[in-house]
Parts: structure tokens; C-alpha cells; sequence
């Protein structure tokens, strides 16, 4: 089976929020508005929520081939479906 591509894996969510809170915490531009005393877990965390994460997300697949997540989409299924979690 292979995963939709408007789906995320819990996997998946936690390597996307663990690479963009490692991103903010070494500088990189923060996408939403954030005080100086925010950590950059929370505004990992509040930029997935308004889904302006700037990363792409490509599966490898046993073929050789590789599927590119619309991530935006997939935020959103994931916040429907999990709106408590995060």
C-alpha cells in the first residue's frame, strides 16, 4: 500500500516539526508572528498550524520512484483529524 499523498504520517509530522524547530532555532526567517521569548518548538508548531512550513516532503518508494507530498493539504487533513494534538 502507499500512502496518499494528502496524508501525513505521524512520522512524517514529527520529522516536519523537529527539522523546522532545528531551522528557526539556527536562524532561519520565523513565517509568523512570534515575541523574542517564544521557543522555537512553539513557533514550529504555530507556523504548521497556519501552514507556512517551507519544506517538501518526497517518499521514496521500493520502485525507485518518488511521490511529493502537497503538504499544505496535508496539513490540513492532519489538523482535521487530529485538531487536539497540536
Amino acid at each position: 500500500m502507499v500512502w496518499p499523498t494528502t496524508r501525513f504520517t505521524r512520522f512524517e509530522v514529527a520529522r516536519l516539526l523537529g527539522a523546522r524547530t532545528l531551522q528557526i532555532s539556527l536562524g532561519a526567517p520565523v513565517l509568523v508572528e512570534a515575541d523574542k521569548k517564544t521557543t522555537s518548538t512553539k513557533i514550529a508548531k504555530e507556523e504548521f498550524r497556519n501552514k507556512v512550513i517551507p519544506i517538501t516532503i518526497r517518499r521514496k518508494l521500493p520502485d525507485g520512484k518518488e511521490n511529493i507530498v502537497d503538504v499544505n493539504l496535508a496539513i490540513g487533513n492532519w489538523l482535521n483529524d487530529h485538531a487536539d494534538v497540536i
